[in-house]
């Protein structure tokens, strides 16, 4: 169900990968070149379009081909500062602009599918990456982001690459998500505990239970850390358990995947699956 292979392997790539890589680009990461027994991604242009999202975002300025562990694998290379510079105005902004790697989140969205959510919130998507993957796998993707810069990249994005998903651009806090007509969704909570995404997450979840029974149909995924140094006190659930007891959520699953944050770190970073008991 969580794609234990796919993240087994993927982390282990990582992982080596960023024990040797020699470059000094802002941020980088890795895309395998084709599905394999390893990588098992099907339809083969599913993993094409991880590659088109890459290749057409402004963020990254170059790219080349790299053998890891056996794997062939295309190493894309970028610089964020402007973003994270644009997304740092905001007074109610959780977290600067750090992305996930999208073949993380291509796991992320892959798993909420397999989890028979039809339908994907993406809250604080920087340049979109989550929602991208959702559309791709069929489900219907909203991402909202309160930085016009980064809205904008990401409907730079959904033009060069033909991916139709609704950007918005506003305060998450701020919105109703009544007028989207949820049936069955899944929201994605980017900003860690500590970093205020807490109250993000509060502020979402009260929206979620003023809108009829939308929190019995409703998943939320929190990100969390696994790094001690970065946690004052709480360490269950990536820093979450306190919210989710408040709010009476239960752990679905948790799935750790490579992010530009833990770039180098020998963690990862635990994205956590939770639903309204």
């Amino acid at each position: 169900m969580f794609d234990d292979i796919l993240v087994k392997n993927l982390v282990q790539i990582k992982q080596n990968f960023a024990h040797n890589y020699q470059g000094n680009a802002h941020i980088q990461e890795v895309i395998p070149t084709a599905s394999s027994e390893r990588f098992p991604i099907d339809p083969q242009h599913m993993l094409a379009s991880l590659h088109n999202f890459a290749q057409k975002n402004p963020i990254y300025f170059g790219r080349y081909q790299q053998k890891i562990l056996g794997v062939d694998c295309t190493v894309y290379e970028g610089d964020i500062n402007q973003y994270w510079l644009d997304s740092i105005k905001h007074s109610s902004s959780c977290q600067p602009f750090y992305p996930t790697w999208i073949m993380s989140a291509f796991v992320m969205a892959r798993t909420a599918k397999q989890l028979g959510y039809t339908e994907l919130v993406d809250i604080g998507s920087g340049d979109g990456r989550i929602a991208y993957c959702g559309h791709l796998l069929g489900m219907t993707a909203h991402s909202i982001e309160i930085d016009d810069t980064l809205s904008d990249l990401q409907r730079t994005i959904g033009d060069a690459t033909g991916a139709d998903f609704e950007t918005i651009c506003d305060d998450a806090l701020l919105y109703d998500y009544a007028q989207l007509n949820l049936k069955r969704p899944i929201f994605f909570i980017g900003g860690l505990p500590q970093m205020g995404g807490d109250m993000l997450a509060a502020g979402i979840i009260s929206k979620i239970k003023n809108i009829g029974d939308l929190k019995d149909r409703t998943a939320v995924t929190f990100a969390g850390t696994h790094a001690k140094r970065e946690l004052s006190q709480n360490l269950q659930d990536g820093g979450w358990s306190t919210l989710m007891a408040k709010h009476d959520l239960g752990v679905i699953g948790t799935v750790t995947l490579p992010t530009t944050w833990t770039f180098d770190q020998d963690v990862e970073t635990p994205y956590i699956y939770t639903r309204f008991n």
